[in-house]
């Protein structure tokens, strides 16, 4: 087949993908096309870990693919995990051609996958559509590579980058639309995380509520230093994970907080006694966490910011005007001069409602 026909029918299988973006974690979002004589036999995703890989699901469905091209949006897996390698069922398949997007980059896998189809006589090509491909898993990337997860900070702002009146009252700045956008950033995220200034301030959930949507809920985050989170907070109504990060040794506190439903985890402290997000990061992504949404005040979005560990900035801005006594985005006391100013790179614009929304990389 032509490269062109390739994309074609991988574009196909990153569709297919994208089905299981609110439900898969901690796995990949994987899709996979079967094609013979340039038609689809079969179509399967990857839909819940634990649940069966896509190439299972569309071989089961295939019947014979003796000579079929196998389209798969991640390299098919070649381990035992909680189900068998898929690489193997692909083989035993007499399938005549695979076609991946991108390799898988679990070590545990990392091409291995693609060698074992190689060595049994299957024809393999990669590497198609892989941006796109690496785009829907750059959470799972990025736990992988770089052991920590992909970290997206969701801000809202006015006109005149104010986040609330300087009495703190800040619902709603931004519209309807916007805030069930947002629900959407929850829902594809693995975590949520806040601080406890929030926690106290605005009292959220922090859930993902998407009408008849089937979603897995986000793990919710708080980085809470002394374990001042309040027992009547409304995080801990819900019955969605929550954990408290905390470097207080109050055994009081945190026996409170577990007999609540939370799990407290004692982290180390910076020089001004306070969570080390780096440290945070890191444990989170111990824990399978593969994309991360931080909502959070201005202390801790400028703690984010002059670390350098957010990975996307997504900021929604609305047409209102807050006045120079609101609260701004971000606590940055070091930036003085203009020499001092910080960069972002402009990923993306869209309209949503009355609002903008502006996406930026570092």
């Amino acid at each position: 087949m032509t490269l062109q026909t390739d994309e074609v029918f991988m574009a196909q299988a990153l569709k297919l993908a994208r089905k299981g973006v609110y439900t898969t974690d901690p796995n990949p979002r994987v899709g996979c096309v079967i094609v013979r004589d340039q038609q689809v036999i079969a179509e399967g995703w990857h839909q819940f870990a634990g649940g069966p890989h896509a190439e299972i699901m569309a071989l089961e469905r295939a019947g014979n693919v003796t000579g079929a091209t196998v389209y798969v949006s991640l390299e098919p897996c070649c381990h035992i995990g909680l189900t068998a390698p898929c690489s193997q069922a692909l083989i035993r398949a007499g399938v005549h051609r695979v076609v991946v997007a991108m390799t898988d980059p679990n070590p545990r896998v990392a091409g291995r996958g693609i060698a074992e189809l190689e060595a049994a006589g299957i024809k393999t090509d990669t590497h198609v559509l892989a941006a796109e491909a690496e785009y829907i898993n750059r959470g799972f990337i990025a736990r992988m590579q770089n052991r920590k997860p992909f970290v997206v900070a969701k801000l809202a702002a006015s006109l005149d980058g104010r986040t609330a009146m300087a009495s703190g009252e800040s619902q709603w700045i931004t519209s309807a639309q916007s805030r069930l956008d947002v629900h959407r950033l929850r829902a594809e995220s693995s975590a949520v995380l806040t601080g406890i200034a929030t926690v106290i301030a605005d009292d959220p959930l922090l859930t993902a509520r998407l009408p008849g949507v089937e979603l897995k809920q986000p793990v919710r985050v708080v980085l809470d230093s002394s374990l001042k989170m309040p027992i009547t907070a409304a995080l801990l109504t819900e019955r969605s994970e929550i954990w408290v990060f905390t470097v207080s040794e109050d055994a009081s506190r945190k026996n409170r907080l577990e007999a609540l439903g939370a799990k407290v985890f004692t982290l180390p402290a910076t020089e001004q006694g306070r969570v080390d997000i780096k440290a945070a990061l890191a444990l989170l992504a111990e824990r399978q966490i593969n994309q991360l949404l931080v909502e959070a005040g201005p202390i801790l979005n400028g703690a984010f910011l002059e670390q350098d560990l957010v990975d996307e900035w997504c900021v929604y801005l609305a047409p209102s005007i807050l006045g120079d006594e609101g609260r701004g985005l971000f606590h940055l006391p070091g930036l003085k001069a203009m020499k001092d100013k910080v960069t972002l790179s402009l990923q993306t614009i869209a309209q949503i409602g009355p609002d903008i929304k502006l996406t930026y990389s570092k």
